[in-house]
Parts: structure tokens; sequence; C-alpha cells
């Protein structure tokens, strides 16, 4: 065997294995699940009507329909304020995290955090999070009387089915974005463009 045929058979042994080490990679990262994570007070938590009637609950139902591998991790404790989440926030979001859903909620405003605070807290959360590559959606939308329970503060079954198909075209929108980012394959059938 020459000296060229016996580099060019090592070089093409080399790409053959640097690209099935690629494929396999990218095989891996395909099959992955999408991880969310929602961050909030009693209403993400599920007051009344339990986790798995919670909004979290429901938005991976909705997203699993679609054919998307999802875990949405429900990450609601009753009773807090942007700032207890904001205390917790790196660690109830865990390293691979895709999307945190953040749910402020109406503690602030019950306990008497003022305003400025309450968006400083939200700012910081959405700062840290982005930071280690982590999309936030955050929901602090005005939420109509008829989706509430008779305390005026939680979410009835309706409620939560409201804000999982609210956030669920959000969700699909940063996976639509994260797709277009992706470079295309080329075909094998067709030959690469000339030069």
């Amino acid at each position: 065997m020459k000296r060229y045929d016996f580099i060019t058979l090592l070089g093409g042994a080399a790409l053959l294995a640097f690209a099935t080490f690629m494929c396999a990679n990218m095989t891996a990262a395909a099959a992955a699940p999408l991880r969310i994570v929602a961050i909030g007070a009693s209403n993400t938590h599920g007051w009344y009507v339990g986790n798995e009637g919670a909004y979290p609950a429901k938005l991976q139902a909705l997203l699993r329909a679609k054919g998307i591998d999802a875990q949405v991790t429900n990450a609601g404790v009753p009773f807090e304020t942007t700032g207890l989440m904001l205390r917790r926030i790196d660690k109830d979001v865990p390293d691979g995290t895709d999307i945190v859903i953040l749910e402020p909620g109406g503690n602030d405003k019950r306990f008497l955090v003022p305003p400025q605070w309450r968006a400083a807290n939200i700012a910081e959360m959405e700062r840290r999070l982005q930071a280690r590559s982590i999309q936030v959606i955050v929901y602090d939308e005005f939420i109509p009387l008829r989706y509430r329970t008779l305390d005026f503060i939680h979410l009835t079954h309706e409620g939560h089915a409201m804000i999982a198909a609210a956030l669920l075209p959000r969700v699909m929108k940063i996976l639509d974005r994260r797709r277009s980012d992706v470079p295309p394959r080329r075909n094998a059938s067709r030959p690469a463009p000339a030069r």
C-alpha cells in the first residue's frame, strides 16, 4: 500500500468516526424531552385543583397531544412573593432546562410589596435564567373573575385550562424559533452546489 493511499484511508476512517459521533450526539439531543419548569405561587401549584389539574400539567398534555415530548415540572409554592421566588430560582431550575414559565401571581400586592420591588424581582429572575441560556415566558396577565374560585384568588379548572391554552402558542413560538436556528441538512441525493 502506498503512503498516499494509507493517508487517504486513514483520513476517511477519521471522517467516518467523526460523522458517526456527531450523528449520535444529534440523535441523543433530538430524543431528549423538552424541559419546562413553571415557577409561581399557589395558582401554579394548583391550589383547589391539585398538581394534575394545574396549568403546568395541562400544558404538558397539550404539548404531548401535538407530538412534543415535553416534561413540565411544577415548581409552584403557595403564599410566595416574587422575592421568595427569586431566592429559589437557581435551585428550582436545574441545568438542562429549556424554558421557564414565570407566573408571579398576586401575593406581592396582598403582602404589600411595593410594585417596583416586584418588577425588579421579575427582571432579575429573567436575567439569571437568560444568562443560563434558558428561555423565559412571563405570564402576568389579567385573569377574569369567571376563571377564579369563590375566594377570588385561586383558579378553577377552567382557569388553569385557559392559562395552558394561552401558553401553548408562546412555547410553540420558542420551539419554531429554535428549529429555524438549526442549519438545514443537505439532501444526500443532491450534490452540493459548486463554488
